[in-house]
C-alpha cells in the first residue's frame, strides 16, 4: 500500500538542553525521524516489487512459435516478447503431462514430492493444502493474485473437489479454473454434457472464442486493480484438444497452406489456436503499455508439456523425438521466454537447462518475499536470477530429473530419466532397459549409445535412483512386453 512519506528535516547541530522538557522533545524528534525513515523504506520496498504475468500454454510444442522455428504459425507478439526478453533453448516442463507440471510451478517441487505424477483423472491426486503455493506466498507478501484459465489440480470425482480450486489455493480471483483439463468446446458456452467450464463472469454470446473471452476478463482485472502489485496466472486451455480454432483464422491458414510449399507444420486449425494465444499475449502487453506498467512487469511464458505429436498429430516437434506423454525430448522440452524489464538483455539467449520447479524460487528471489520456511526446505528448484542478469551465467546445478510411473494413452510407457550436461539417460520401467543419448550431437535422440558407454550409463542410472529414493519415489514393477499371439 502506498504511504505518503515525508522527510523530517533536522538542524545540522542539535543543542541538547539540560532541562527534562528539552530532552524529551529531542527524543520525540528522533523517534519521529525513525518512524519516517521506516515508512520511507516501506514505500521504496513496495515500489520495488514488480507485477508478475505468468503465461502457461497447454500442450505447447517446442517449435510452435515463430521465434522457436515454426514455418507456419504466425506469432508476432510472442516474437516481440522474445526479442525484448530472454529465450531459453533448453527450457523444460517438469513432466510429460500437464497436472504434475502445474503443481511444480505452484510449489517449486518435483512432481513426485507433491504426489501428483500424472494428469488428474480421479479423486486421489490433488494439490494438497499442506503445500504453500506460489500464489499464497505472493499474496502473503503483498500481492493481489488472479488465476485465469485452466487449473486441473483438483481431485476429479471427489465430493470436496471445489475446495481445491484456485480460490482456495492462494488466489483472490478465479476465472475459468476447475478440475477439468480441457473445455468441452472452445466456443460459447464452452461446455458439453460431460464437461463443465470453470466459472466465468456473466456474459458472452454464441460464437465467442474461449481464449478471447478469458483475455477480455484478464484485461478487466488489470483495469480494476488496486494499488498493490499483481500476480496474474493465465494458464491457457489452448492448444489442448478439442482442436478448434476461430473460423477467420482457420480460413487464413487454409489459404496459406494452399501455396504448395512443404512445411514442418501443416494443420490450419491448430495454427489458428496458436495465433489466438499470440493475440492474447499481444493484448496483455498492449494493456501494460497503456497503463504505464510495462517496465514494471515481469512476464514468463512457457508450456506444461511437449506438443501433441503422434499419428494424426496436430503439430510437429521435429527435430525433437516424439511428443506429449513420451520419455523423450518432444515430451518435455518447451518454448520458454522471460522478460524482466531493465534486467534481461533484449534478445538474449540462454542455453542453460531450466525447468518448471525453478519459477517458484525465482519469483520469491526477485520480489524479496521469504515464503514459508517449512515449505522452502523441500523446494527443488533454483532461482534463475543469475541467468536473467547474465545469459552466460551458470546455475551450478548438475542434473535434472523426471519420474513418470504411468503408461500414457499416446502409447508411451512408464519411465524415469536424468539429464546431466549433454547426456540424458532414460530408464524404461516396464522392461528395465536403459537408454543413453548425447543431446549435443544427437538432439533427435535417434541413436542409443548406452552399450558404447556402459560406465556413464551406470553412473547416471545410480544418480537417478539415488535421487528418486531421496524424494520418496518408487519404481513400478517390471511387466515386460507381452508378445502378440501369432495369427497363423
Amino acid at each position: 500500500m502506498w504511504v505518503n512519506c515525508r522527510c523530517i528535516h533536522e538542524p545540522h547541530h542539535l543543542h541538547l538542553e539540560t532541562d527534562q522538557h528539552s530532552i524529551e522533545v529531542q527524543f520525540m524528534k528522533i523517534r519521529l525521524a525513525t518512524i519516517a525513515l521506516t515508512l520511507l523504506t516501506t514505500c521504496l520496498h513496495s515500489a520495488s516489487k514488480p507485477n508478475i504475468v505468468f503465461l502457461l500454454v497447454d500442450d505447447l510444442g517446442w517449435t510452435d512459435f515463430g521465434c522457436f522455428g515454426s514455418d507456419l504459425y504466425e506469432t508476432p507478439n510472442i516474437d516481440k516478447l522474445c526479442a525484448e526478453g530472454m529465450k531459453f533453448t533448453n527450457g523444460y516442463a517438469a513432466c510429460t503431462v500437464c497436472s504434475p507440471t502445474r503443481a511444480a510451478v505452484m510449489t517449486g517441487k518435483y512432481p513426485v514430492r507433491t504426489g501428483i505424477t500424472n494428469w488428474i483423472s480421479g479423486p486421489t491426486m490433488r494439490l494438497h493444502h499442506e503445500e504453500t503455493t506460489l500464489a499464497e506466498a505472493l499474496r502473503d507478501g503483498g500481492y493481489q493474485t488472479w488465476h485465469v484459465g485452466k487449473w486441473h489440480l483438483a481431485p476429479r470425482g471427489a465430493d470436496e473437489v471445489e475446495d481445491y480450486y484456485p480460490e482456495h489455493q492462494g488466489f483472490d480471483v478465479n476465472i475459468g479454473g476447475n478440475h477439468w483439463g480441457a473445455p468441452g468446446s472452445y466456443f460459447h458456452p464452452y461446455t458439453t454434457q460431460r464437461k463443465t467450464m470453470g466459472k466465468l463472469p456473466p456474459g458472452g454470446k454464441e460464437g465467442d472464442y474461449l481464449t478471447d473471452r478469458l483475455t477480455d476478463e484478464t484485461l478487466k482485472l488489470i483495469d480494476n486493480r488496486n494499488e498493490k502489485p499483481f500476480f496474474l496466472s493465465f494458464w491457457y486451455y489452448n492448444v489442448h484438444t478439442p482442436i478448434q480454432g476461430r473460423p477467420d483464422l482457420v480460413e487464413k491458414y487454409k489459404g496459406i497452406l494452399n501455396d504448395g510449399k512443404k512445411r514442418r507444420h501443416n494443420n490450419a486449425t491448430y495454427a489458428a489456436m496458436i495465433e489466438s494465444v499470440d493475440e492474447s499475449v499481444g493484448r496483455i502487453m498492449k494493456k501494460l503499455e497503456e497503463i504505464g506498467q510495462a517496465q514494471n512487469t515481469l512476464i514468463f511464458l512457457t508450456g506444461d508439456n511437449g506438443g501433441l505429436d503422434r499419428n494424426g498429430n496436430p503439430t510437429e516437434n521435429i527435430p525433437l523425438r516424439a511428443g506429449k506423454g513420451s520419455a523423450y525430448e518432444g515430451g518435455t522440452r518447451v518454448p520458454t521466454i522471460i522478460k524482466w524489464p531493465g534486467v534481461t538483455q533484449p534478445g538474449s539467449i540462454s542455453e542453460e537447462p531450466v525447468i518448471s520447479i525453478d519459477y517458484y524460487p525465482t519469483l520469491l528471489d526477485i520480489t524479496g518475499i521469504q515464503g514459508v520456511a517449512a515449505h522452502n526446505k523441500n523446494v527443488d528448484g533454483v532461482s534463475l536470477t543469475p541467468i536473467l542478469r547474465n545469459p552466460e551465467a551458470c546455475l551450478g546445478r548438475e542434473s535434472l530429473f523426471w519420474h513418470y510411473p504411468h503408461n500414457h494413452g499416446g502409447g508411451s510407457r512408464k519411465y524415469g530419466s536424468i539429464r546431466k550436461g549433454q547426456y540424458i539417460l532414460v530408464e524404461q520401467y516396464s522392461t528395465g532397459a536403459l537408454e543413453l543419448y548425447d543431446l549435443k550431437n544427437d538432439l533427435s535422440q535417434s541413436t542409443d549409445i548406452a552399450s558404447k558407454h556402459p560406465e556413464k550409463t551406470q553412473a547416471l542410472h545410480k544418480e537417478f535412483r539415488n535421487w528418486l529414493k531421496s524424494v520418496g519415489g518408487t519404481i513400478p514393477e517390471k511387466t515386460g512386453r507381452k508378445k502378440k499371439p501369432s495369427k497363423r
